[in-house]
C-alpha cells in the first residue's frame, strides 16, 4: 500500500530523470527503497504526473534566490509544489520547459557532485530539452565535445554547438575551428556575431575605435551578451553547457555542478570538480585538436586585446584582462546587471540629448 508520504516524496524522485534514478546514480535508486519508498509509489507518480507533470493546475510562479541564480517556487492553493516539466498543452504561458525547486536542485546538486564528466552529460542529454554547449574553444569545451561525440547518441539528441565571435578572436581560435568542423563533422555549430556586424572594422565604425577601452561594458554588451540572448531566443535554448571548472579561481571558484541564471537559464559546469591538468590531459590522450596558442604560453584564450599568456606560478586565468579586477566577460555575469547598464546608457543619451538641444537653443536666443 502506497501510503501519503511515500507517494509525495516518490512524485518528487520522478522529476528527476529516469536515467539519474536508475542507471547514472544507483546511490538515488537505492534511497527510495531504504527510505520506505515502493515501486508501487514510484510507478503510480509515473503515471500521476505523466513523468512530465502535465497537470491541471494553476501555479502562482515566484522569483527566489539561491546565491545568484533564482529558481522557481511553486505554490497551487498555497502549498509548495514540486520541480518537473512544463507540458507542452499547459495553459501557463509564464513557466518555461522545465524548473527547479530550491530543494530540487540543491538535491541535483549533491547528486551530480560525486558524478565523472561523463555521466553528467549523459544525464543532461537525457534530462534536459532544449541543450546546446557554450563553447569559446578553450580546452574544456573541447574536452565536452569529444565526450559526447563518443556517446553514441541518437541524431536528434547529439548537442550542438554555440560560439559567440566577438569579431576579435585571435586567428589560431578561427582555426581550430576549421579543424573541429572537420574532425567532428555531425556536429551542428551555431555561430552569432554582433548584430549589424561581420567585421572587426565594421564594428569599429558603429561603434568607435577599441571600444573595450572607452566603454568595456558596452563592449561586452555588444560583442557578447546581445548574441548570445539572441542565440537563445532564436533557438529557443532551454539548458547549457559550459567550460567552467572551479580550478580556475575568480568568481568560478563555488560554482555547483548546476544553476540557474536569473533569467531562468539553466547553466550546466559538467567539469566544476576537474582541474587545468586533467583536462589538459585528456586531451593529449584522445588526440583532440586544440588552439596552438595554448603552446606559446597561453591557458585560457579569449579576445586578442584581452588575453595574454600565463607566468610560471599564475592562474590559469591570469591572462584574461590583465590589470583589471574583471574575471568575467559578461556571458556569466547576472542579465540584470546588463539591463540597469542598458537603462543608464539610455538616460545618459537622453541626457545629451536634452544638453544639446538648451545649447542650441540658448546658442539661437543669444543671435537673435
Amino acid at each position: 500500500m502506497c501510503n501519503p508520504r511515500s507517494a509525495a516524496l516518490s512524485k518528487y524522485f520522478v522529476t528527476l530523470s529516469i536515467s539519474l534514478l536508475y542507471r547514472l546514480s544507483p546511490l538515488v535508486s537505492d534511497s527510495i527503497y531504504s527510505n520506505g519508498f515502493s515501486a508501487e509509489c514510484l510507478n503510480s507518480s509515473v503515471a500521476n504526473s505523466g513523468f512530465y507533470l502535465s497537470n491541471p493546475y494553476k501555479f502562482q510562479v515566484q522569483f527566489h534566490t539561491m546565491g545568484s541564480s533564482p529558481v522557481y517556487e511553486l505554490e497551487e492553493d498555497g502549498h509548495d509544489y514540486e520541480s518537473g516539466y512544463a507540458s507542452g498543452s499547459s495553459s501557463d504561458a509564464e513557466l518555461p520547459e522545465i524548473y527547479f525547486t530550491k530543494p530540487h536542485l540543491a538535491f541535483l546538486n549533491r547528486q551530480l557532485q560525486t558524478l565523472e564528466p561523463q555521466e553528467i552529460l549523459q544525464w543532461c542529454i537525457t534530462s534536459l530539452p532544449g541543450l546546446y554547449q557554450e563553447t569559446a574553444f578553450g580546452l574544456t569545451g573541447l574536452t565536452s565535445l569529444d565526450m559526447l561525440s563518443k556517446m553514441k547518441v541518437p541524431r536528434p539528441q547529439i548537442v550542438d554547438l554555440l560560439f559567440f565571435d566577438t569579431l576579435h578572436h585571435f586567428a589560431e581560435t578561427h582555426d581550430l575551428i576549421n579543424r573541429i568542423r572537420n574532425r567532428y563533422p555531425l556536429v551542428n555549430l551555431h555561430i552569432y556575431k554582433p548584430a549589424g556586424a561581420d567585421t572587426a572594422e565594421e564594428f569599429a565604425r558603429q561603434h568607435g575605435e577599441r571600444l573595450w577601452e572607452t566603454n568595456d561594458e558596452l563592449y561586452d554588451w555588444l560583442a557578447k551578451v546581445e548574441p548570445a540572448q539572441r542565440a537563445y531566443r532564436e533557438l529557443q535554448v532551454g539548458a547549457v553547457l559550459t567550460g567552467r571548472r572551479r580550478s580556475q579561481g575568480g568568481q568560478r571558484g563555488d560554482i555547483p555542478v548546476i544553476e540557474v541564471d536569473d533569467a531562468g537559464l539553466i547553466k550546466v559546469n559538467p567539469f566544476a570538480n576537474w582541474s587545468f591538468k586533467q583536462v589538459n590531459d585528456y586531451i593529449k590522450e584522445n588526440n583532440v585538436p586544440y588552439n596552438e596558442l595554448l603552446d606559446r604560453g597561453y591557458k585560457s584564450v579569449g579576445d586578442w586585446h584581452s588575453t595574454k599568456p600565463v607566468q610560471k606560478g599564475e592562474d590559469e586565468r591570469a591572462g584574461r584582462w590583465p590589470g583589471q579586477e574583471k574575471t568575467e566577460c559578461g556571458i556569466h555575469n547576472p542579465r540584470s546587471k546588463f539591463a540597469q547598464f542598458l537603462k543608464e546608457q539610455e538616460m545618459k543619451k537622453q541626457s545629451e540629448a536634452l544638453q544639446q538641444a538648451l545649447e542650441s537653443q540658448q546658442g539661437a536666443e543669444i543671435t537673435s
